[in-house]
């Protein structure tokens, strides 16, 4: 609500790359990333991503951590494990412990190179699932660096989310945007990771740096949005909404009239971790919770500032 203080409303984790989310309690900090937020990664036979832009079944993929895995510093045993949930599946588990095979000629939009194969258990299922050769994979952040596109952010990393490590948008513009659909579409169609409660809607949009407990996050751009925001996540099944909506009033011509238009509909902000404080300061939890207030630290004077 306008006027109150920022506060995190809730936490997302999404495992597997354009599988659901986990909505989480707390969640811990790294360079690239939550803690197990987009490790995995559906590849097909030539080793290149699957999305849910191409495999719409994908939103059906249910994915759970043991609880304790959410805590600061937990390692996983040899009887922690992953487990993954479809219609008319099997149950698939999956050990936490680092894998023992490689794949190489991995590839995600801009990045390739190795990561770890999760076996021909998991290869089988995602197979049998799809309907066509897939394998499952790791990222392997021991070997590999996916970094973050330099002209936004330099000297920082992800795992395989779209291209940032964080993404933040506010209960304030859902409920704006609802206001304006023939039919009112939840959070889970914009798959950001750090939801925020109170607040004016968009106002995400002029954040430049935030603070949570001893954490600072940098705004890097807007979050421009595809068609993943049509599909129904409980369904699969796709539409022309939000993305018809937000034309009209989150479109880059209307919001930045004076750039040349990408035909770009925003709704969110990308942040990265600026971990080189945090280890300046050498100090404080790598942890944020549900509740946490939220200060914001500076602002850009307008949204035509905005990076996209």
């Amino acid at each position: 609500m306008e006027g109150q203080a920022l506060k995190i409303q809730s936490l997302i984790i999404f495992p597997i790359k354009s599988c659901r989310g986990i909505s989480v309690p707390q969640a811990t900090v790294t360079q690239t990333g939550f803690e197990w937020d987009r490790y995995w990664l559906v590849v097909n036979h030539k080793g290149r991503a699957c999305t849910q832009n191409v495999e719409p079944k994908l939103a059906l993929v249910e994915a759970e951590l043991p609880k304790e895995a959410f805590f600061e510093d937990w390692e996983p045993t040899k009887n922690s494990f992953f487990v993954v949930r479809a219609p008319g599946m099997s149950l698939l588990k999956i050990p936490l412990t680092t894998p023992s095979w490689v794949a190489e000629g991995v590839s995600m939009w801009e990045w390739s190179g190795s990561a770890f194969d999760e076996g021909e258990e998991a290869a089988k299922w995602f197979s049998d699932y799809l309907g066509k050769q897939s394998r499952l994979v790791r990222f392997n952040k021991e070997t590999e660096c996916r970094a973050t596109p330099p002209q936004y952010a330099v000297g920082y990393s992800t795992t395989f989310s779209n291209t940032f490590p964080f993404l933040v948008s506010s209960q304030a513009s859902l409920d704006h945007l609802n206001t304006l659909l023939p039919e009112p579409v939840p959070m889970n169609r914009f798959r950001a990771n750090i939801v925020v409660e109170n607040g004016d809607p968009f106002d995400e949009d002029l954040w430049d740096e935030i603070k949570i407990n001893d954490l600072v996050f940098k705004g890097v751009r807007l979050c421009y949005r595809c068609k993943i925001t049509t599909m129904d996540q409980d369904t699969g099944v796709p539409s022309t909404e939000p993305i018809q909506t937000l034309r009209k009033f989150r479109s880059d011509t209307l919001l930045m009239p004076d750039k040349k238009s990408q035909r770009k509909v925003f709704f969110g902000k990308e942040m990265v971790w600026n971990w080189n404080i945090y280890n300046r300061q050498g100090k404080g939890k790598k942890t944020i919770k549900v509740g946490d207030s939220i200060s914001i630290l500076s602002k850009i004077s307008s949204i035509t500032e905005a990076a996209t």
